[in-house]
């Protein structure tokens, strides 16, 4: 069983000493650091740590923040790491995954990252009726009629031109997609 530690600081300008320190206080054999914002996903070091853990080890870190931004984020990492075998513990916070207590807490982290995306989700919609009941256009804008009509015309006569669909969308930059579904139209 190993016992490994991740530590991260968000700015070049902070230091990973403290963590570190209380890392090795906790008996971690390797430590895996990185000096890069928790919003950003692609934490190399972070990667590395989670790749080397085998079932039975032990992720330590020093802070819950220091691993995830957002318990959705928390709970996918912790969730992954129970699948594996793995104990997840956080030294400030005393909260160890592999205890009835830690369990407990995943438990109560589980239910909060729901609700939250539940929120957002509420949000979203709410904001959505809101921008159509304003008269707001949703979704992506079209392409201007005048384009639209010059494709069609290049398409029509397209057995003349040698042109494929393809080159009519680049020519004229309207996708092809609307190209079909207009010949379609017209069928």
């Amino acid at each position: 069983m190993a016992v490994i530690g991740y530590a991260r600081v968000s700015t070049r300008d902070q230091e990973l000493e403290i963590q570190v320190e209380k890392l090795k206080e906790y008996g971690c054999e390797r430590i895996f650091m990185e000096k890069k914002s928790g919003a950003k996903s692609d934490r190399e070091e972070l990667a590395k740590a989670l790749d080397y853990l085998r079932d039975g080890d032990k992720l330590v870190v020093y802070k819950l923040d220091r691993l995830a931004r957002s318990t959705f984020d928390l709970h996918k990492i912790a969730k992954d790491l129970q699948s594996r075998g793995i104990s997840l513990v956080f030294i400030k916070e005393q909260i160890d995954f592999s205890t009835p207590a830690g369990k407990l807490m995943f438990t109560m982290l589980g239910a909060i990252a729901e609700f939250e995306r539940d929120l957002i989700a509420d949000r979203t919609a709410e904001g959505r009726e809101r921008a159509k009941a304003q008269g707001k256009h949703m979704g992506r804008i079209g392409k201007p009629e005048k384009d639209i009509r010059k494709a069609m015309k290049l398409y029509t006569g397209r057995e003349s031109n040698g042109l494929s669909v393809n080159d009519i969308s680049k020519m004229t930059g309207v996708p092809r997609s609307t190209i079909y579904a207009k010949v379609k139209d017209l069928e």
